[in-house]
């Protein structure tokens, strides 16, 4: 048996495991969103970052790509990676409905804040990308992760309108602040 797993964030540029195939694809009825906090990447308990996680919307399509897993070993390295790398992430979503390819693996965040105490949900535009520019994790500043998810996004071929409109508020922010305006 093979083993399908759906990167619609960094996953699609930094993977981290041995896979034998890439696909790209979308999940449908899904959006992405930058509604999820990250307390251990992209920023720190008291200044989570924000990263992507899937909302549902009818009609929508979440471009991304899909790893295919055959060796049994392979798999397990690979479970056990995003156990820890995905931690945050409080449910998978092992199909979706009337898939190409069956059988794939998601991770996504439920806006459930009693079953993830790191959901940060919507706001405005503007205080996300302050939230964005300011927080920095082992991984790195969050800003770097929504220019990568947006140039991954590029190469794709996909224009993801709420990756952008958040990359140029942050870089709007970020000029404001070089030239003090």
């Amino acid at each position: 048996m093979v083993m399908w797993v759906f990167g619609y964030g960094s996953l699609i540029w930094k993977t981290g495991f041995h896979y034998d195939e890439r696909v790209v694809g979308f999940i449908r009825g899904y959006r992405r969103v930058f509604y999820q906090g990250s307390t251990d990447h992209r920023g720190t308990p008291d200044f989570p970052g924000r990263t992507v996680t899937l909302q549902a919307f009818p009609g929508e399509l979440c471009w991304g790509v899909a790893y295919k897993i055959s060796g049994q070993e392979d798999q397990k390295k690979a479970l056990e990676y995003l156990e820890v790398r995905e931690k945050q992430y409080d449910s998978k979503d092992p199909d979706s409905m009337t898939p190409a390819i069956n059988g794939v693996m998601v991770y996504m965040a439920s806006p459930d804040t009693r079953t993830n105490k790191n959901y940060l949900g919507p706001a405005p535009l503007e205080e996300m990308a302050k939230q964005i520019i300011h927080a920095e994790g082992p991984s790195g500043p969050n800003r770097d992760y929504i220019f990568h998810l947006e140039n991954a996004l590029n190469q794709l071929g996909c224009d993801d309108l709420h990756v952008r409109d958040v990359a140029n508020a942050v870089r709007k922010i970020l000029l404001e602040m070089k030239t003090g305006l």
